[in-house]
């Protein structure tokens, strides 16, 4: 036996060591790889718990919106056609008394037809806020020049509105979401901000279409989480969501309000 040969206690005790070390590593690396991948799992989990949460939220502030809406049409034809027709009813009995003159008839005639055509105009406009009928007939570019046009009859406010996309027909649908958000976003401007001036302008860029909103407005404090989390907002955003889209709003107190979305 060569004398500087290790012995085979050593030499085995050598080869322990080293297969104890490796196993050790194998098993750091395997609880390091399962913590690590317990966590990615654990951060996808709430991540995912995030999405439904505001999937959720989205959904409830559209739910929300949609029973106002209701109410709000209730109280219009409650308000504007029941009470309206419950005359023309009670007009129409009176025809029926006996001995009227030739100038009462006249005259409850008369009632008849201003308050049957009243109520014919508040049934159209009822008809109009739910789907301009320009909307359907002509499509998003011109439903827009409309709206415009209604707010400045108003003669409060003064709108700026410049198209360079093409809409297509086919996308009704998701048009109607943009058209919305408009309303929602000039009722906003007029009603809060009390802006003497708004303006629109669409845009494509390599394929996504964006729409540019501005007005003069009071303007709010856009980083406050009340202002973003509002009726109006959430209305906004799940709308937003349906486009697959992005918006993002900047404003500053008295200094108006900036809205950037894309579709």
């Amino acid at each position: 036996m060569n004398a500087h040969s290790i012995p085979d206690k050593e030499l085995v005790a050598i080869i322990l060591y080293i297969s104890l070390f490796f196993i050790i590593v194998a098993v750091a690396l395997i609880i390091f790889f399962y913590f690590s991948r317990k966590k990615i799992i654990q951060k996808e989990l709430e991540k995912i718990d995030l999405i439904v949460r505001y999937q959720k939220e989205q959904l409830h502030a559209v739910i929300i919106t949609q029973e106002e809406e209701r109410k709000r049409i209730a109280q219009d034809l409650h308000d504007d056609i029941s009470s309206k027709l419950n005359i023309v009813s009670l007009n129409s009995h009176l025809l029926t008394a006996p001995n009227l003159t030739e100038a009462e008839t006249s005259e409850i005639t008369e009632n008849i037809i201003a308050l049957t055509t009243k109520a014919l105009d508040n049934s159209r406009k009822i008809a109009h806020n739910l789907l301009p009928p320009v909307f359907e007939k002509f499509g998003l570019n011109a439903a827009i020049e409309e709206l415009c046009e209604e707010f400045e009859s108003s003669k409060s406010v003064k709108t700026h509105y410049k198209n360079e996309i093409d809409f297509d027909d086919k996308d009704i649908d998701r048009h109607l979401h943009v058209f919305r958000i408009l309303q929602e976003l000039m009722n906003n401007s007029l009603r809060h901000g009390k802006a003497t001036e708004i303006w629109i302008a669409f845009t494509n860029k390599e394929g996504v279409n964006i729409c540019d909103y501005e007005d003069n407005g009071l303007g709010f404090d856009s980083k406050s989480d009340q202002n973003q989390k509002g009726l109006g907002m959430k209305n906004i955003d799940s709308r937003i969501s349906f486009l697959e889209g992005t918006i993002k709003i900047t404003s500053e107190i008295n200094n108006g309000v900036i809205v950037h979305f894309n579709f």
